[in-house]
């Protein structure tokens, strides 16, 4: 897939979910847009991946130096 922007990634993604969700397509159109909503879905969940692994919070340790440390997950 050529390179293309998160968001846009997703709102092509968001278009093919409401065709699939109509049910106005042949098997053989309702399969490749399958497809490209699978490519387009691994695609953002990499972007969301990579941008997770980028993100740190600066915090000051006891000694009153800065460090990094890594973003805290959600537990939910």
């Amino acid at each position: 897939m050529a390179e293309i922007k998160f968001e846009e990634a997703l709102k092509r993604l968001e278009k093919i979910v409401e065709e699939l969700e109509q049910g106005d397509l042949s098997l053989d159109e309702a399969l490749k847009k399958y497809q490209d909503g699978i490519e387009l879905s691994r695609l953002c969940t990499a972007r969301l991946e990579n941008a997770k692994k980028k993100i740190d919070l600066l915090s000051k340790n006891k000694k009153g130096e800065f460090e990094l440390k890594p973003f805290p997950e959600d537990e939910t």
